[in-house]
């Protein structure tokens, strides 16, 4: 029978094993009981926001012609694939220079910067991140004119075999 001490190990029987403390947190989730995550893995938000901050700049993000493709669910969360793609018309005078992928709960929220010219042509990319739990994730393009573009889903993880 296994259950928690106050001294954050596990006990096995007469045996003690200690654990970090993210191993004991996965070992609550998957009983059931709540522990708070904390340590290196916990989520970030003032991370998060710094980002989005520093991206946006004086901008108020646009809700409209940025796609981002996530699967709702996903399986195998050290690979979840995201596509991003800028649908707003691309034009020698205002293109895509940027886009960012944002994590909101990963505790490095900035998952990739990508950079892009005028001879591009097109702004789109896919990629695969790896996320600590469910949670929603952010997409943001910044066109050349200073507009920045903006689109967010849910992702719900799975939890992987190996006990992620």
């Amino acid at each position: 029978m296994l259950h928690h001490t106050s001294r954050r190990s596990l006990v096995l029987g007469a045996a003690a094993l200690a654990l970090p403390v993210a191993a004991l947190a996965q070992q609550s989730s998957a009983t059931g009981a709540k522990a708070p995550l904390v340590g290196p893995l916990a989520p970030n938000p003032a991370e998060f926001k710094k980002q989005v901050d520093q991206f946006t700049g004086s901008a108020t993000p646009v809700a409209d012609g940025l796609q981002l493709d996530v699967p709702a669910l996903a399986d195998n969360p050290s690979a979840v694939p995201v596509k991003v793609k800028v649908t707003a018309p691309i034009t020698e005078q205002d293109w895509c220079e940027e886009i960012i992928v944002l994590a909101e709960l990963n505790p490095s929220p900035l998952t990739c910067r990508l950079h892009f010219t005028a001879l591009t042509g097109t702004a789109e990319a896919a990629v695969r991140v790896r996320l600590s739990q469910t949670q929603t994730i952010h997409a943001l393009a910044r066109m050349k004119s200073g507009k920045v573009l903006v689109a967010k889903q849910a992702v719900t993880v799975a939890a992987s075999g190996c006990g992620m």
